[in-house]
């Protein structure tokens, strides 16, 4: 089959864990798909109107994950790093069913879902992949959080920034281009919050499945957690890996130049909003058969983005 075209797994992968914000267990399963289906999330414990589309149309809540609804009020949550590791190594079509509202934390990254995957096999399909080229710099601001995209020949960059006052985290910069890089680092990179912030998520009802086996957590200037981490970069390299499971409720690869300061769930999904908004604002890449579109000049590039 042609590295052009459309994959999913080769067979059933089941994931067991806690959610991290409800606190509850849930059983998790990608099954393989037929083409065009797309990521699709199928609440198993809900018997009539269960399916839910990993699009950003169906984005309902961006505070500290990112929710997803379908017209009867079904959610999904906290979808952000197994999309993430879905676009990373080129699934485009599963269905994802689940026992309960919130995917699994897991180890607080998205390693334990690449590693069963890719353990798993992909298979391909005759249909061609989904791609969209940004035609124009198109951006959203929220006072000192900013996300921008602009046109790229063949290049699908994340170039991201955070800056916290804390000692540890400080600031990070990072910039990988998921077509290309080896993206280890942002598979493994966990999420983290500062100690002074857990009490005011359990207020909320939030965090409640958190722990330092799935959280790296910062107290004034230490972290709490055993052994180091993963990489040096790992704050930063988390962000982009949301950033990536968010851009991945496009439904597309995205060919473009991704700039993000400060940003986060929301911020991604606004911009989203926005490209799909005017059609002028991006161009569908078709590929037919063996041909390559004469967009892409290097073949050995296009091979990654497949």
């Amino acid at each position: 089959m042609s590295i052009l075209t459309q994959k999913t797994i080769s067979k059933k992968i089941t994931f067991e864990g806690i959610g991290i914000h409800t606190g509850r267990e849930v059983c998790l399963s990608i099954l393989p798909a037929r083409p065009n289906t797309g990521i699709v999330f199928k609440r198993i414990d809900i018997k009539n109107n269960n399916l839910v589309e990993a699009n950003y149309a169906n984005v309902i809540d961006t505070t500290l994950c990112t929710t997803l609804s379908n017209e009867y009020g079904v959610k999904v949550s906290t979808i952000e790093h197994l999309m993430g590791a879905f676009y990373g190594i080129g699934i485009d079509n599963a269905i994802v069913e689940l026992n309960s509202q919130e995917v699994p934390i897991m180890d607080g990254s998205a390693k334990i879902f690449v590693e069963a995957i890719k353990n798993a096999g992909i298979n391909f399909s005759d249909q061609p992949i989904k791609i969209i080229k940004i035609n124009k710099e198109i951006n959203f601001v929220d006072g000192d959080k900013y996300i921008s995209i602009e046109k790229s020949n063949i290049n699908g960059d994340i170039e991201f920034e955070i800056n916290y006052k804390n000692r540890i985290i400080n600031i990070q910069k990072n910039k990988i281009n998921i077509f290309e890089d080896d993206l280890e680092n942002v598979f493994e990179s966990r999420t983290f919050c500062l100690y002074e912030d857990i009490e005011k998520l359990k207020k909320l009802n939030l965090g409640l499945g958190g722990s330092l086996d799935n959280t790296i957590v910062i107290k004034n200037n230490k972290i709490l957690n055993d052994g180091r981490l993963r990489n040096k970069l790992e704050f930063v390299n988390h962000k982009i890996l949301d950033c990536m499971g968010d851009l991945f409720l496009s439904g597309y690869k995205i060919i473009g130049s991704l700039k993000c300061s400060q940003g986060g769930h929301k911020l991604t999904n606004q911009l989203l909003r926005k490209i799909f908004s005017d059609k002028s604002n991006f161009s569908l890449i078709e590929i037919k058969g063996k041909q390559l579109p004469h967009t892409f000049a290097n073949y050995h590039t296009l091979k990654s983005i497949a």
